[in-house]
């Protein structure tokens, strides 16, 4: 079983108010140097069977008309390691 993830970020010229608010924060709880926050989400799809070019091109096609509003954001695609995944649990 491989691990996909696909990352969805707001566009750069979109407004982030949850980012703002985040980094306006920083400083008041003591984290200094942050110049810049933007929220995104992260999904994680287990897939069944060997990630090839064409499992990917259907995460790409699930990815561009589900989990991503393309008007205003961008996503990646990227295949996880059981490694890294395993690391990551720890």
């Amino acid at each position: 079983m491989a691990r996909v993830v696909v990352d969805v970020m707001l566009k750069p010229e979109i407004l982030d108010p949850q980012g703002q608010a985040v980094q306006r924060a920083l400083p008041r709880l003591g984290f200094d140097g942050i110049s810049d926050v933007r929220q995104g989400k992260r999904f994680e799809l287990e897939v069944d069977g060997p990630v090839d070019e064409a499992a990917l091109a259907r995460i790409h096609d699930l990815a561009e008309s589900f989990l991503a509003n393309t008007v205003i954001e961008d996503f990646s695609v990227k295949v996880e390691s059981d490694d890294v995944a395993a690391g990551a649990a720890k």
